[in-house]
């Protein structure tokens, strides 16, 4: 969301500048980085091939001493091109990407081009070692503020009638530019788009964000529907089951909705 309006302000040019045009300073330091010349497109649709396996990892990208320069200095994973993988690592980059761009921490960014116009005033965002704001996680709000985010790209961008976000950013959004990712039954046919997995439940479009333990945030456009879910956080060994069972009731609103 915070990407589409920085395109549409002129901050950010296209979603083909590289990381090394983005953040020129940082790559300097780390010349053969494997990062430098991925796209922000590339960050956006989880199809960087930048090695990161988040059960191992990701307690050392929060407790880098400077996150950014350990996600410039991870290889390449050797995957085929245009290969998805969730990648916590690479989309950490969206937070100095877009501070440098915008001129402001990313929650002040967030709070005036998002949360404001949508009334949005209590939340809290957990922060790396560095003291950033982390683009992949710990964002906390309560359900009903997260379902007004789903509820923006449900309607196209607007919020009361007032754009907020650019209509044409919200359909490419949630189209799936790549196949092959996590399955999420009783959704089909899962994709994703720009950091929303896309799919299908029965027979409608869907798009959605997803968190640990069937926290989501889903959309149907052709229902002007929106359904946010919180969830408590579940042993590893329960994660599956919980999960699904959190979207198994999402599945039987969106099929209530279809009907009425």
């Amino acid at each position: 969301m915070l990407v589409g309006k920085a395109l549409q302000q002129g901050k950010l040019k296209a979603l083909s500048q590289s990381v090394g045009e983005l953040l020129p300073d940082f790559v300097q330091k780390s010349s053969s980085s494997a990062a430098s010349s991925v796209t922000l497109g590339q960050i956006l649709t989880g199809t960087t091939n930048i090695s990161y396996e988040f059960t191992t990892q990701l307690r050392a990208l929060v407790t880098a001493a400077d996150p950014v320069q350990y996600v410039l200095g991870l290889p390449n994973d050797g995957r085929a091109p245009n290969s998805w993988s969730y990648n916590d690592a690479a989309v950490s980059l969206l937070t100095p990407i877009l501070e440098r761009a915008q001129g402001m921490p990313l929650e002040d960014l967030a709070k005036r081009d998002l949360f404001a116009p949508l009334g949005i005033e209590r939340f809290s965002w957990g922060r790396d070692k560095a003291g950033n704001a982390m683009a992949y996680m710990g964002l906390k709000m309560r359900t009903r503020d997260l379902a007004k985010l789903a509820w923006l790209m449900a309607d196209g961008g607007k919020w009361n009638g007032t754009t907020v976000l650019p209509p044409e950013w919200v359909a490419e959004s949630s189209r799936a530019h790549v196949g092959g990712v996590w399955r999420n039954p009783p959704i089909v046919d899962t994709g994703y788009g720009y950091l929303w997995f896309t799919g299908m439940v029965r027979g409608k479009p869907v798009a959605w964000a997803w968190g640990y333990g069937g926290q989501f945030a889903l959309f149907v456009p052709s229902l002007k529907l929106a359904v946010a879910t919180a969830a408590t956080d579940p042993r590893p060994q329960d994660l599956r089951t919980q999960t699904a069972a959190v979207m198994a009731v999402v599945a039987q609103v969106v099929e209530a909705a279809g009907e009425g």
